[in-house]
């Protein structure tokens, strides 16, 4: 049984070709600059790489191609489009309408054109995604798998704003989240290291990459996280400048003549680490500025990890003790130096820490990095966000 997994950008188009008997990843890839100037799709498969110039005017065209290099090209892996029993889609927001992953139907669609209110850009993105597989693979069951769906479970008290009631009512404001597949996927592989099942455990999950978020779960549930009403909110991101007074806005609009809109895009892709240090916001080359003696880099991350610590206080508060802390995600699976920063903040709260494991750790690798005398375990574990995609899946559109 194979599955492909398709995550739509603006102007991309990652998929992976799941071969579902043993959850292996037979090809993957990516379409880059489509509908831009000299678009490309990068494949590879058979421990082989293939980068292709290619017209991709739209995301069908750009379908069209990743069909045509999974079944025509000197890397081909399947004979014809029948033998994928299934397409799993990542959409991020599902917004008031859906708390589970569910088949694509034109009732689908219509609603989440609906949720491009509160996220313009990604519902544009992903459900072009879901049109252009529709059209090219009509008769495959498709699926879409929200990254907000497992934030749903959320109590009130958490995912509300302390605003007029009408309005959240009226409008849909509340807190949706990010990130949930992979918070997900966390849960199942922490219970699954620490030999109990998930509805036993309360894990901090600490999705921390360019787009980064935090999040309590406590019997198998998502019981607040720090992302919002969209992903601007909560931690200090690669571009983003996370919690922020919201009449900065308006100051800033006023100051540099820009209209709100244009604010916050600002917010969104010249703030956070890239903002502050003014160099990067990949924290390698952060990292080579600090080495450098650049203080405005040093200063991105020493607030980086005060941030991520102050979150994970908020959530032992909210969770009431944890039994793990895990990192995940490109920063928190291979930023040594972030970790232990971290770490350390936390050895009031009996986190200890195997130091020369932390800065040794294979890439790839899920690994315990806490001692046995540490009162909350810490584990790096690689997140696999299309894995969970290619799973729930299987499960609704009912494979065997």
């Amino acid at each position: 049984m194979k599955i492909l997994i398709i995550n739509a950008g603006s102007s991309s188009i990652k998929f992976q070709l799941f071969e579902m008997k043993d959850e292996s990843v037979i090809a993957k890839g990516c379409c880059q600059m489509i509908g831009l100037s000299d678009p490309f799709i990068e494949y590879k498969a058979k421990g082989q790489e293939i980068v292709r110039h290619v017209p991709m005017k739209d995301h069908t065209q750009a379908m069209n191609e990743i069909l045509d290099m999974l079944t025509k090209s000197e890397l081909k892996v399947i004979k014809s489009f029948d033998e994928i029993s299934a397409v799993g889609h990542r959409c991020v927001q599902g917004g008031w309408f859906y708390s589970e992953s569910v088949l694509i139907t034109d009732e689908v669609i219509k609603n989440l054109k609906k949720t491009k209110e509160i996220s313009p850009l990604h519902a544009e993105a992903n459900i072009g995604g879901m049109l252009a597989c529709r059209k090219v693979m009509p008769k495959t069951p498709q699926v879409v798998v929200f990254d907000t769906a497992f934030h749903a479970t959320m109590p009130p008290k958490a995912y509300m704003y302390a605003i007029d009631y009408k309005d959240y009512e009226k409008y849909h404001i509340k807190k949706y989240g990010a990130h949930g597949t992979s918070h997900r996927y966390i849960l199942g592989e922490t219970a699954r290291l620490m030999g109990k099942k998930p509805e036993e455990l309360k894990i901090i999950s600490c999705h921390i990459g360019n787009g980064s978020s935090i999040t309590a779960i406590k019997d198998g549930k998502s019981i607040d996280t720090t992302m919002g009403f969209t992903p601007l909110e909560g931690l200090m991101m690669g571009t983003r400048s996370g919690d922020i007074d919201p009449t900065v806005v308006s100051f800033l609009a006023q100051k540099k003549g820009m209209q709100a809109n244009e604010v916050v895009e600002y917010l969104n892709k010249k703030c956070g680490v890239l903002g502050v240090s003014g160099v990067s916001s990949d924290m390698r080359e952060l990292n080579a500025a600090i080495k450098k003696g650049n203080k405005r880099a040093s200063l991105a991350l020493d607030m980086l990890c005060y941030r991520i610590t102050k979150y994970i206080g908020a959530m032992l508060a909210v969770l009431g003790g944890a039994d793990a802390i895990v990192f995940t995600a490109g920063v928190g699976e291979n930023q040594e130096d972030l970790r232990e920063r971290v770490m350390d903040n936390l050895a009031w709260a009996g986190v200890k820490f195997d130091r020369k494991k932390n800065l040794n750790l294979p890439r790839g690798t899920a690994e315990e990095l806490s001692t046995k005398g540490s009162k909350i375990k810490v584990f790096r574990i690689p997140t696999n966000e299309e894995l969970l995609i290619a799973r729930d899946t299987k499960r609704v559109a009912k494979l065997k």
